[in-house]
């Protein structure tokens, strides 16, 4: 069975300027990658007018909610009780974007109710994914 959770929230674009920009970003979550979460921006938010989508773990979603987590492409931590930190390393740059805090948390939690924390393994299917990968060999 295929769940798949999409969360349209508004995230603001840290610059350089004093007004952080507004942009519409989608978060989702499927039972079919449980160890994932994605947020998407749509063509208008980026600088060569593509969008733009991000993967990083939902564990580490959870830990940076409570405090400073990751060290690689995606980082992110609380700003205050009210927002949410997420920082994106590409080679053409990095991005700063601020998140209400409730709306992931709200995410979060929709994700852990379809797949609970902790059984994110008994989600995957080995079987299908080793026949798929000898597949692809041959």
């Amino acid at each position: 069975m295929t769940t798949v959770i999409d969360q349209a929230v508004q995230a603001h674009l840290i610059a350089s300027t004093p007004e952080a920009r507004a942009i519409p970003a989608c978060l989702r979550y499927e039972r079919d990658d449980p160890f994932a979460v994605r947020v998407s921006f749509p063509p208008t938010a980026s600088l060569d007018g593509s969008a733009v989508e991000w993967t990083f773990g939902r564990e580490l979603l959870a830990a940076g909610l409570r405090g400073p987590a990751g060290s690689g492409d995606v980082q992110m931590w609380p700003c205050g009780t009210q927002r949410t930190v997420l920082e994106f390393h590409a080679p053409e740059g990095m991005a700063m974007v601020q998140f209400d805090t409730g709306d992931l948390r709200r995410f979060l939690d929709r994700s852990y109710a379809v797949v609970p924390e902790g059984a994110e393994g008994g989600e995957l299917d080995l079987d299908d994914g080793l026949a798929s990968l000898l597949r692809d060999t041959s």
